[in-house]
């Protein structure tokens, strides 16, 4: 995972100047001793004017701290405690200190006041700060919640050193990846939009490059024996992974970190020889996600996902109902799930190796060789895709979308795949979301959200919320519980 920032985080105090600065001072203290495994430089300067400020922010960027814990260890000096979110260049928390660490006459501060006037001087400034769900606390309560900003503000600094680079024309009739680029600009990531026609070229030039070999070896030993069932194909394949991997680092320009939203059909396999899929499967198993059919916010969420998880994710598509005859043999009873809660996720095999079952293998693409290749001969150029079924893991699904008005909107919804053999093809998973039949239908129709979601394999929702709405998101939805009607839910079903 070498495409995501690496955090260090600041921690500085702050201290109004009628509270006693060792309030604060040994607060801070008592936060580092709780927070020994996280990446957390103390500022030795605890602010409590302007000047302070200045000298804070110099000294935890001197320190090479990108992102930033400001401690109201007593009820705290508002302008200077918000000033340092202006000042410093990367994601600020505010956090304030809980009673009970002293008497409650010389060792009272008052921290859980001060945060009502941080918050409002934050927004009168018109200034990002990142406020946990209850941001009082002790040092070790602290130090959990720093914990959880850790992989919000990776995301955060990801995303504001983040280009996207597409290869298109986005396909006709595929309204998946067609939305206004215009959300881009507001998040602050950078898009440079090529030709198809620019990657073929590109990868005409690393014909014969010295590297094939390597990375055929490469292929060859995470696919193993049986994966390996085209070997005369690895060669292209390897070709066309260094093509990317050097326009990556050629055309990253002023930003440090990437992510591709590719053309995969339908002129794409005949010209190139090959199926992407499975090169696009390593790179995202690398922190460089590669989403379909120019899917430019898929791409986006998915580099959300590995900056939050610090893990490989993958691009599915929603795709299609269980049969009632896998879940009553292979569910019910088994899972506490309704038959209205699953659903297979899949695309044509672009999921890591490593988030899929050992026999999964690269094979060709059905839907493509039907369209493509005579259905009597052998499949020759729609080879390319890695088959086989996704593990049983925890997931979240999630989207952060640009709407057909331009305005950025989320889904966010936590579940898991199950460990049942989905008895069909391509890169594919069952998948259970407590209420997904309810969310299917008053989240993703009634929004009208495109069928690609982006997969993180673990439960990370609480940090994708929070990343949603410190970048601004107002709509971010759910699966709500059956408790909880939608608005737009028939109330007699």
């Amino acid at each position: 995972m070498n495409n995501i920032p690496e955090i260090k985080l600041g921690l500085i105090a702050v201290s109004r100047d009628c509270f006693p600065i060792s309030l604060s001072t040994q607060r801070r203290k008592n936060i580092m001793a709780s927070a020994k495994d996280l990446p957390l430089y103390e500022c030795p300067i605890t602010v409590e004017n302007e000047k302070d400020m200045e000298q804070a922010v110099a000294n935890v960027t001197a320190a090479g701290c990108n992102a930033l814990v400001v401690f109201l260890g007593n009820f705290g000096p508002e302008t200077p405690e918000t000033l340092i979110a202006k000042f410093f260049d990367g994601p600020c928390m505010f956090v304030a200190a809980a009673e009970g660490d002293g008497d409650m006459i010389n060792g009272r501060g008052d921290a859980y006041c001060g945060m009502l006037n941080c918050s409002y001087n934050l927004g009168m400034r018109h200034l990002k700060g990142y406020i946990p769900e209850y941001p009082v606390g002790t040092a070790e309560e602290i130090a959990a919640m720093i914990a959880d900003f850790v992989p919000v503000a990776r995301a955060i600094v990801g995303l504001k050193n983040l280009k996207i680079i597409s290869f298109g024309p986005r396909p006709q009739d595929f309204f998946a990846c067609n939305a206004p680029i215009k959300g881009l600009y507001e998040l602050g990531v950078e898009i440079e939009e090529n030709s198809e026609l620019d990657l073929l070229v590109s990868y005409k030039a690393h014909a014969g490059d010295p590297r094939i070999p390597q990375v055929c070896n490469d292929m060859a030993a995470e696919l193993g024996v049986s994966g390996n069932q085209y070997p005369d194909l690895l060669p292209r394949m390897a070709q066309f992974e260094l093509t990317l991997l050097d326009w990556a680092e050629a055309h990253k320009g002023a930003r440090k970190y990437v992510c591709f939203a590719d053309k995969c059909w339908p002129a794409f396999p005949s010209q190139f020889g090959f199926e992407p899929c499975y090169v696009n499967s390593r790179l995202a198993a690398r922190g460089i996600p590669v989403s379909c059919e120019v899917d430019i916010y898929g791409a986006l969420s998915e580099y959300i996902g590995a900056c939050i998880t610090g893990d490989a994710v993958t691009l599915l598509d929603i795709n299609n109902s269980v049969p009632k005859y896998i879940y009553d043999e292979d569910i019910a009873g088994k899972y506490d799930y309704k038959l209205t809660d699953t659903f297979m996720g899949f695309h044509c095999g672009n999921t890591p190796a490593c988030k899929m079952c050992s026999d999964r293998a690269v094979k060709y693409q059905l839907i493509q060789h039907r369209l493509l290749e005579p259905q009597d001969a052998e499949p020759d150029f729609t080879r390319g895709t890695l088959e086989g079924d996704i593990a049983a893991s925890p997931i979240t699904f999630y989207r952060l979308q640009c709407d057909s008005e331009g305005k950025l909107r989320s889904y966010i919804a936590q579940g898991e795949v199950l460990d049942v053999k989905t008895r069909s093809f391509g890169g594919i998973g069952i998948f259970a979301i407590p209420e997904m039949g309810r969310f299917y239908r008053h989240v993703l129709i009634e929004k009208r959200y495109p069928h690609h979601g982006a997969v993180a394999f673990g439960h990370c929702g609480k940090a994708l919320h929070s990343l949603f709405r410190y970048l601004g998101v107002e709509d971010i939805a759910y699966n709500q519980p059956k408790s909880l009607p939608y608005p737009t839910e028939n109330p007699w079903g």
